[in-house]
């Protein structure tokens, strides 16, 4: 058992030791699972259950202790690499391409004006000193990927508003970053154009490493055939991560990369896409519940009381002023309706990307930096519970709820492995008695069906009284009880013609064919349960 108020430095990894992490780790993350029942039930986003959870877990609680702000800034960044890739991955290009310059906007220079109005009130209200006041001011001016994400998609908007609220929480981490580690290292900026030239750097070079590694990466997945279809999702997470590391080491915006690359991938014509975002979930709910329950245990609940008043300051001058201000000032060019610039301005939602934002002024020493940490942790869970629940009611009476939208349907290109099918490839070669054989003549058990042709390097779909051809590619598919019968048939109409098993052609491979080594011999047999392969057979005992 954990011992009260016990330290993770003070214990060395070892067998035991890593029972009883990975008891805890398994308890905190069935009870995440849980979790996600009530929030959707309730409305709420899941990072307050998820930061509970590690409020209960760290001193005040159990007794762990764990004050490592930047191991916990650095597994931040890497989850939110995931969240961000995840939430590229599943955003609909169709859906967001009208709102890209408006979301652009909204999360560039609508970002500077958030900042702006929240760091005076900060600093009038309050009565923080300017740098305190303009770091926050940065830290909660981003919204959350997670939260809006979860929230938006339980939300049935106009696909236009999903479009702007997805793009800017996709877009506006970047610049937030920056501002952010620029008031950590030198304060409030005496040269505002400097600096403003610095983030356009920056987002530059990010848009275009990601874009790049994109493109190239879907085009590289579609003409690789990976021998698993387990691959793929593993190999576009690899390239969603690649670009957050080349973009950054290229002394560009990481996150603008990694969103731009997951927004390419996962609008391109990849094998297995449903597989590829079905694991991009998991893999996000994952460092989601990782990220939130780590941030708990930072947090200490005996210090926040005497934060509260100024969160609660800070956080209405945000929600009520800043971020409205920011929202019309942006978006009104863009003649934007009033009923939907009402909306944006209440869906800024604020989670973990604040939090570990706020862990920066701590890795960096910046004077009362633990203060800092401590307002947007209040600010964010009171503002969420505010935020989160309320928000489908002002949509209905905006009356921008689109409550019959039809949902998008989930289509596998080749769903082999879950339906315990096979595809064949066949090939009618010169010799073979297949030629002048009607596709309804070949007799195929049921289970088993020619479902395409490729005559002349033109495809069709065969009728039942379509003539097969020497040369001819057939694509058969067989579900796996019948697919050795079926493959079994297709041999035998080969050496036999259509009376084949009639006049004695049973369609076995003779093992003295080809020096003692038969078609199937080399093509192999799949079963199911591995990855769906497509196997040739060339009917008359010949490839």
């Amino acid at each position: 058992m954990l011992r009260p108020a016990l330290s993770w430095k003070d214990r060395t990894l070892s067998v035991e030791h890593l029972n009883e992490v990975l008891l805890v780790s398994a308890l905190v993350l069935l009870v995440a699972v849980a979790a996600v029942r009530v929030s959707s039930r309730s409305g709420l986003p899941s990072l307050l259950i998820y930061l509970g959870l590690g409020v209960a877990i760290g001193q005040d609680g159990i007794g762990l202790r764990f004050d490592d702000a930047a191991l916990t800034q650095v597994l931040g960044y890497a989850a939110l690499v995931v969240i961000l890739a995840e939430g590229g991955l599943g955003t609909k290009w169709r859906e967001i391409k009208p709102a890209v310059p408006a979301a652009a906007v909204l999360s560039t220079a609508g970002v500077a004006i958030s900042v702006g109005v929240t760091a005076c009130a900060a600093h009038f209200l309050v009565g923080l000193d300017w740098r305190q006041a303009f770091i926050i001011g940065a830290v909660v001016s981003s919204t959350d990927a997670a939260a809006v994400f979860s929230v938006l998609r339980r939300v049935p908007l106009p696909a236009r508003l999903t479009g702007v609220l997805e793009a800017e929480s996709g877009f506006n981490d970047a610049p937030v970053v920056i501002l952010v580690v620029a008031f950590c290292t030198a304060g409030p900026v005496e040269h505002w154009y400097v600096l403003v030239g610095e983030i356009a750097a920056e987002l530059a070079i990010g848009a275009a490493v990601g874009i790049a590694i994109g493109k190239l990466g879907a085009l590289a997945l579609r003409q690789v055939a990976l021998p698993a279809s387990g691959l793929y999702p593993i190999a576009v997470m690899a390239l969603a991560v690649l670009a957050y590391a080349g973009g950054a080491i290229a002394h560009g915006s990481g996150f603008l990369a990694v969103y731009l690359a997951a927004l390419v991938l996962g609008n391109a014509a990849l094998p297995h896409r449903p597989a590829t975002r079905g694991f991009a979930e998991g893999v996000a709910w994952l460092a989601q519940i990782g990220m939130f329950v780590l941030l708990g245990l930072l947090v200490n609940p005996r210090e926040l009381g005497e934060d509260i008043v100024p969160a609660l300051v800070i956080g209405a001058a945000l929600t009520v002023v800043a971020r409205p201000v920011s929202v019309v000032a942006t978006l009104t060019p863009f003649r934007t309706p009033w009923r939907e610039q009402a909306l944006l301005s209440w869906a800024g939602l604020r989670g973990a990307v604040p939090i570990v934002l706020a862990t920066i002024p701590m890795v960096h020493d910046v004077p009362h930096s633990r203060q800092i940490f401590n307002i947007v942790f209040v600010l964010v869970v009171i503002y969420t519970l505010v935020q989160g629940p309320t928000l489908p009611w002002l949509a209905r009476r905006l009356r921008l709820g689109e409550p019959q939208a039809a949902s998008d349907l989930g289509i596998e290109s080749a769903p082999l492995e879950r339906l315990r099918g096979h595809l064949l490839s066949v090939s009618i070669p010169e010799r073979s008695r297949m030629h002048g054989v009607e596709v309804a003549e070949l007799r195929l058990p049921a289970g088993a069906a020619v479902t395409l042709v490729v005559r002349d390097g033109r495809s069709f779909v065969p009728e039942p009284a379509t003539v097969l051809r020497r040369g001819d590619e057939l694509l058969v598919v067989a579900t796996d009880p019948v697919r050795d019968h079926a493959e079994r048939r297709l041999r035998a109409v080969g050496a036999g013609g259509k009376l084949a098993g009639w006049l004695g052609a049973t369609g076995e491979p003779d093992s003295r064919a080809a020096g003692g080594s038969s078609p199937l011999g080399r093509a192999g047999r799949g079963r199911a349960g591995r990855s769906p392969r497509s196997h040739r057979i060339s009917p008359g005992g010949r490839r």
